[in-house]
């Protein structure tokens, strides 16, 4: 959540000349609710629930760059499903610094919507203290603050 996920995935499906999937926008589009009225209306396992299908449906396509949200690594074996089907890319992040990016979008973020900016913090540390043993099962795990597509390319191993 805020690492850059969406941003870098975007820039480098087009330098690969592949397709972009932000998982979240997905599910949005075809649930026709927000995440935040998901959450409110059918609750976070049903969510989590909607993640887990539409990670197994997207990861049957080739040539796809797919940002997840941030909680689909810690669900069900998602963070194994995605090390076997294809590269997986942990983008680091300091608390702070997630901090930083996410309290302009807190609002639209279930889980830290109406948090303070010390209740954001602490929320972040104590999440990537249960996240990052999932996190950390990626192929590569890379420092996303200041991180650009040349740096990702070079960890992607694919004919040109």
């Amino acid at each position: 959540m805020g690492s850059g996920k969406s941003t870098l995935g975007k820039v480098l499906a087009q330098r690969l000349r592949y397709r972009f999937i932000d998982m979240d926008k997905l599910i949005v589009e075809e649930q026709g609710m927000t995440v935040s009225e998901i959450f409110a209306a059918k609750g976070e396992n049903f969510f989590r629930d909607l993640e887990r299908i539409k990670l197994r449906k997207i990861c049957e396509e080739n040539n796809i760059v797919v940002s997840t949200g941030g909680g689909v690594p810690c669900f069900y074996n998602n963070m194994e499903y995605m090390n076997n089907k294809g590269i997986t890319i942990y983008l680091k992040m300091d608390a702070p610094s997630l901090t930083s990016r996410l309290a302009v979008s807190r609002q639209d973020r279930p889980l830290i919507k109406g948090k303070t900016r010390d209740e954001l913090l602490r929320f972040i540390q104590e999440n990537l203290v249960i996240r990052e043993p999932y996190y950390s099962k990626a192929m590569h795990v890379l420092e996303s603050k200041n991180l650009k597509v040349e740096d990702l390319l070079e960890v992607i191993p694919f004919e040109s």
